[in-house]
């Protein structure tokens, strides 16, 4: 880890598939300089893994529980811990 990077593992729960969701998010992580991955679960749900620097990830975590996020989030599970430095971009996993 290096100083100041942070992982956020979250489940988003809501009106997240079908409505461009994934693609928005990889396009905002982009802007943020994360990497990661976020998926659709078979739920309905959507799993996402960024990782960052901490003011980013925070950036990140607020836009997704802000109105700008696509479709409708109705709430978002989440676990901050140490960055594994393991991603090289951001990916949208099928």
């Amino acid at each position: 880890m290096t100083d100041g990077t942070l992982r956020l593992t979250a489940r988003i729960t809501g009106v997240v598939q079908g409505v461009g969701f994934r693609y928005w998010t990889a396009r905002k992580a982009d802007e943020l300089l994360l990497t990661g991955t976020v998926r659709n679960d078979h739920d309905g749900s959507v799993q996402l893994v960024a990782e960052g620097e901490v003011g980013n990830v925070s950036r990140f975590k607020d836009w997704l529980h802000s109105s700008r996020a696509p479709g409708r989030v109705e709430n978002v599970d989440f676990e901050l811990s140490e960055a594994t430095e393991e991603f090289h971009d951001f990916r949208i996993i099928d």
